[in-house]
């Protein structure tokens, strides 16, 4: 289990910070009792970092995220985002920051222009100011083409850029990010991830909640993974795999009818751990890596057991959360019946 749920790279001295959130907490009634939605959440987020919520649905990272952004009253800790008191000083906050929610929040029938002119002088912005700035942020997020168009006509990728693109026209110092891919297929997906990069490179410092493993390890520079309301790990991605040593090796069998066979044989060999039935595979963790490969091969071979496909992969984010919680984050986000919104 990895124990240092804060790493030490949270706790710097303040240089740079933007986002300074301590114990924070959550509670909401439902069904009769009380859900602990977000129990003691620590983190810091420098100017300039993509930091990432990682964790399934249900983890407490949507609460988090609407607390920061005064969506949300905090129960219990402090949270000061641009240097200001989130709890003393809602209204200030705001006008530091961008908020782009799950769904979006674009009028379909006004085209992208007319949205984000709205958007602007919702934030005080007068019509010089929003002539310059519109085309500005239509050419950073590939909308301009798409300006006179309405809303209503736009692919789903489109939309979500021009989602963001209402979350940036006011220039925040800080833009939240809620699941901002979910939906989208991996071209649109990866097109959004470079567009949220190089608002980063310009200075924006952006927060976004995910539960796409390969979204936070290409996309962010730390994250910390969330299960249950509360931080279980977090660091730079590379930092967090490689507490994990070794690899996952993820094999099929020839008969579906030994998988579970197959599955006691490889818990009974030493140098694997945490042998998992997934769908129609099994999951090893190989703490030694490549070399446990001939190993787990001779134990089925002489259990009778015939194998049908064997992969070798390095640690993943998804073996840091098995490690930290004892079940796959894959399974977990699958696995969920108890969404953000259902607590809300």
């Amino acid at each position: 289990m990895i124990t240092d749920a804060i790493p030490t790279s949270l706790a710097a001295d303040g240089t740079g910070v933007m986002i300074d959130v301590q114990d924070l907490e959550k509670t909401f009634a439902a069904r009769a009792r009380r859900v602990h939605a977000v129990a003691g959440v620590s983190f810091r987020v420098f100017k300039g970092e993509v930091f990432g919520l990682l964790g399934p649905n249900g983890a407490g990272k949507t609460t988090t995220m609407r607390m920061l952004t005064t969506l949300l009253p905090i129960d219990a800790g402090r949270a000061v985002v641009a240097g200001v008191d989130v709890a003393a000083r809602p209204g200030e906050v705001r006008r530091h920051i961008g908020y782009v929610s799950q769904t979006g929040g674009a009028d379909t029938l006004a085209t992208g222009q007319e949205n984000l002119a709205l958007q602007g002088a919702l934030y005080g912005m007068g019509r010089a100011q929003l002539s310059r700035r519109i085309p500005e942020v239509t050419a950073l997020l590939d909308l301009g083409e798409l300006a006179e168009r309405r809303v209503k006509t736009y692919s789903g990728g489109q939309r979500r850029r021009l989602d963001v693109a209402l979350g940036i026209i006011h220039s925040p110092e800080v833009l939240f990010l809620d699941e901002p891919s979910t939906g989208l297929d991996p071209q649109n997906r990866a097109n959004l991830w470079a567009h949220v990069s190089a608002l980063a490179s310009q200075g924006t410092t952006v927060v976004l909640t995910t539960h796409y493993l390969e979204e936070a390890d290409q996309l962010c520079d730390r994250v910390v993974i969330v299960d249950e309301g509360r931080i279980v790990a977090g660091g730079t991605p590379a930092e967090l795999k490689a507490k994990v040593a070794g690899a996952t090796v993820t094999l099929s069998v020839a008969d579906p009818a030994e998988r579970s066979r197959a599955a006691e044989t490889l818990a009974q060999l030493a140098g694997l751990a945490d042998v998992a039935i997934e769908d129609e595979t099994l999951r090893v963790h190989a703490p030694k890596g490549a070399a446990a490969v001939p190993g787990v091969l001779h134990a089925l071979d002489a259990a009778g057991i015939g194998v049908a496909s064997l992969s070798l992969t390095e640690a993943s984010l998804d073996d840091v959360f098995l490690a930290a919680t004892g079940r796959s984050l894959r399974d977990a986000a699958a696995g969920s019946q108890t969404t953000e919104r259902a607590r809300r």
